[in-house]
């Protein structure tokens, strides 16, 4: 599996009935994703200062029509250091993240020092009904 973190208002004003796009997409011409080591890292990295809820989707990346590439991470020194330690290469993903290939999405958890692991992922099909979307 590889993972995508997002924050919750932007997946939820990105996405369609068949896909999920961020809007950075048009800029990088892929979507940034993680390998499971490297969630939390990237999460506490990137996200220290979120005020809002962080989702992560689950996805399969052989469901998605869209090319993943695993390709080193380019540092940004605006943030934090600790995701680069966490694996040599990030799965990218040059195309939208098709909803069927989404097999999970759960909500990381904030706490004192970074974030945790979700409790428990849903379906996209169990999300998108509790968003009424």
């Amino acid at each position: 599996m590889i993972y995508h973190i997002v924050k919750e208002k932007d997946y939820l004003s990105q996405v369609s009935e068949d896909s999920y796009m961020p809007v950075y997409m048009g800029d990088l011409g892929f979507v940034h994703c993680a390998l499971e080591e490297s969630v939390i890292p990237v999460a506490n990295d990137y996200y220290s200062n979120a005020e809002d809820k962080l989702i992560l989707l689950e996805i399969d990346p052989l469901k998605l029509k869209s090319e993943t590439r695993y390709e080193a991470a380019v540092p940004d020194k605006r943030v934090g250091t600790q995701h680069l330690n966490s694996s040599s290469v990030f799965p990218h993903v040059y195309g939208p993240i098709d909803n069927f290939a989404v097999v999970g999405i759960g909500v990381l958890l904030k706490v004192n020092n970074g974030y945790e692991w979700p409790e428990k992922f849903v379906s996209f099909e169990e999300f998108k009904k509790d968003k009424l979307f």
